[in-house]
């Protein structure tokens, strides 16, 4: 069985992306999440897949790890266009897709429209709801709006809008470069929640319990609406899992999918 790890790159959608993949058996596509996330963040849980039986491929979306950035500020719609021509060059068939923050509202508007192509679905840390803001981050808001109307006050709007995306658990926006900063207005402006419901694939969601870029609390939301599906939160884990305790993330996935 081919395990070792490759690189390659293929134009999808007028953008040189980057993906990797490793293994043969059933295909398991993941789908990283924002800021250090890439294929690089998978590469454990990658090796170790790819040992079990499963045909890993981890792409980098266009703006993250090695490809090109959108040609132009792209939604979540935009990004799925473009999974779906990925996933046609791979020809893949039917496949499990494992999620990740970012990666997750992806995965959440594809699994809602294409639902025979999915095996299993793993949502972590997902995000897709959209945060309500609290008095602080209103005060916040409301600072930068009033700020927008003095220019003698320039530099002090822009650090009054870092403190407003960092209270509102976007501090990759301050780190954002050329078109990945519209990027990501686009993408946090849309409320997923209305996919939720339709999703028919059978469905994992994981959540750290001290997760503080999206809330654990949302996690009922998330199992309420969504059919078929398991939560699992975890204890003493933040956002990312796959990072922190990878070894018991994967005591929880594998079960999961070879069930």
């Amino acid at each position: 069985m081919k395990r070792k790890i490759r690189e390659e790159k293929v134009l999808i959608r007028e953008v040189e992306s980057n993906y990797k993949i490793r293994g043969e058996g059933r295909p398991l596509l993941i789908l990283h999440g924002w800021g250090v996330g890439s294929s690089k963040s998978w590469k454990k849980i990658q090796k170790v897949m790819s040992k079990k039986g499963y045909k890993v491929i981890v792409p980098d979306f266009p703006g993250f790890g090695d490809s090109e950035n959108p040609p132009y500020p792209w939604d979540v719609t935009n990004y799925m266009e473009w999974l779906i021509d990925f996933i046609g060059y791979l020809k893949l068939d039917k496949f499990s897709l494992l999620t990740h923050s970012f990666g997750a509202r992806i995965g959440i508007k594809y699994a809602a429209n294409y639902p025979k192509k999915l095996e299993k679905l793993i949502l972590v840390g997902p995000a897709g709801i959209k945060i309500k803001p609290s008095f602080k981050v209103w005060s916040i808001n409301l600072i930068a709006e009033t700020t927008n109307t003095s220019k003698s006050l320039g530099s002090f709007r822009k650090i009054a809008r870092k403190f407003y995306y960092f209270f509102l658990r976007n501090k990759d926006y301050v780190k954002a470069k050329g078109v990945m900063k519209e990027v990501m207005k686009r993408i946090i402006g849309e409320d997923l929640t209305p996919y939720f419901s339709k999703i028919q694939t059978e469905t994992l969601i994981v959540w750290g319990d001290q997760d503080k870029m999206v809330p654990v609390e949302y996690s009922k939301i998330f199992k309420e609406n969504i059919k078929n599906s398991k939560l699992v939160i975890l204890p003493r884990i933040g956002h990312s899992p796959h990072l922190e305790k990878p070894k018991k993330f994967l005591k929880i996935i594998i079960p999961f999918l070879k069930s």
